[in-house]
């Protein structure tokens, strides 16, 4: 999180006081800084300047359109995993013809739009969807430019519920059959066979799943080619992790992960598609929050603040690990269980946790929130999702507000029988 720094003991996201924001803007909320994902996109791009390459977007990690545009302004495409996903890349300024279109579950209406949008890529995920597209390109009178995601049975070796490359999660085709279904692909209307792709789940913090599944894909590839195939892009996926806690990953993992890629894949005469998301935007952001009461428990303090799983759900669902700071530094430490007030025990940050000692109506920051952090909140115990601001140098913008209580109870209606 090069862009948080402490600077006369108070933490600044690049040039502005994070307790300056938060007399404007109340707490909770995101802050997230512009520089932060600028450099983590270059860092990409400068390490992949041997391939023919296109870096696009994960655009699940953080749907903001602020984000989103921030990186189509850098040249970054998008990976879409649903309709409004890719009316959301479009409206930031994502080039159609630079949006993949992902996911488990297309529907007729989302496959047409995207058809009627040009995008680059379907990404298919089976015989049925295949089938599908190429009813719907027919009827449309267009070409379905389509890869199928491979699943090549490797481990990721990272968290099961993202775990996506193993035979018993429900993505994409079997590598055993890959070659059935493409040839079954060459002969249907409306489908024009242009790659493969392979993505074997997120926050991958070691390599080696990588390389092992990257290596499949290539020799199938060849196969596929001597089949007859005119495969020109191989769609690498994403998946690769960040750093949430000391020593998980190396400091240099994108850096050894284009090396990798550039050496395994420079001889093959094709596009490289990349659908980084995580590793583009997590570290931008953090999820500013103030101490609402300091309980001391019979064994234990309990830090209870005004955030709460419903804004940040990652440390409930994934038992996730994130940093959280003292906005005003101090050299005091106190161990602490961070929780929120929802009425879950599962709303907890963390547990028995050492930090800067903190008090009553003191600001804290969870770190590294700018992935999977307000695009996953909800409304849980009609609680007003909190609002999202970008920063760029010293200036800042609110760049989504929070609801009011008129907002968000008025999307309820009374059937006309209890009048």
């Amino acid at each position: 999180m090069n862009n948080f720094n402490y600077k006369e003991q108070q933490l600044h996201v690049e040039q502005l006081p994070v307790k300056k924001l938060a007399e404007q803007v109340k707490t909770p909320f995101y802050c997230y800084s512009q520089s932060s994902i600028e450099q983590a996109y270059q860092n990409y791009a400068d390490n992949l300047t041997e391939l023919d390459t296109l870096i696009c977007y994960a655009v699940k990690a953080n749907t903001n359109q602020a984000i989103i545009r921030t990186l189509a302004k850098l040249g970054a495409g998008a990976d879409v995993v649903s309709a409004g996903e890719l009316k959301r890349a479009l409206l930031a300024g994502v080039p159609a013809n630079k949006i993949v279109y992902s996911g488990v579950a297309k529907t007729e209406n989302e496959i047409a739009f995207a058809l009627e949008q040009n995008i680059f890529q379907f990404n298919l995920e089976s015989e049925n969807e295949l089938q599908r597209v190429s009813k719907i390109a027919s009827q449309l009178n267009k070409k379905a430019h389509i890869a199928f995601r491979i699943n090549p049975d490797v481990d990721a070796k990272t968290h099961a519920k993202i775990s996506t490359g193993m035979s018993e999660n429900k993505f994409g085709i079997p590598i055993s059959r890959a070659r059935a279904i493409y040839a079954t692909a060459a002969s249907l209307p409306g489908i024009k066979i242009q790659g493969v792709d392979v993505h074997i789940g997120s926050q991958l913090t070691c390599l080696e799943p990588f390389d092992n599944a990257f290596r499949l894909i290539k020799e199938l590839v060849v196969e596929l080619r001597d089949d007859g195939h005119d495969i020109k892009i191989i769609d690498l996926g994403g998946g690769l992790g960040v750093k949430y806690k000391a020593g998980e990953m190396s400091d240099s993992a994108i850096t050894e992960y284009c090396e990798n890629v550039t050496c395994l894949f420079k001889d093959m005469n094709c596009t490289l598609v990349f659908e980084p998301g995580r590793s583009l935007v997590a570290e931008s952001g953090i999820l500013v929050s103030s101490v609402v009461y300091k309980k001391r428990g019979e064994k234990r303090i309990f830090l209870i603040i005004d955030a709460a799983m419903n804004d940040f759900i990652r440390p409930s669902m994934y038992d996730a690990y994130h940093d959280i700071l003292a906005i005003s530094k101090t050299t005091k430490t106190e161990i602490y269980d961070v929780v929120g007030p929802v009425c879950e025990s599962g709303d907890t940050f963390a547990t028995q946790r050492e930090m800067q000692a903190v008090n009553e109506g003191d600001l804290v920051a969870i770190s590294m929130v700018g992935a999977y952090g307000a695009v996953m909140s909800s409304s849980y115990n009609t609680r007003l999702t909190a609002p999202e601001v970008l920063v760029k140098g010293n200036q800042f913008s609110v760049i989504k507000e929070r609801p009011s209580y008129d907002d968000l109870i008025g999307l309820d209606k009374i059937p006309s029988w209890q009048e």
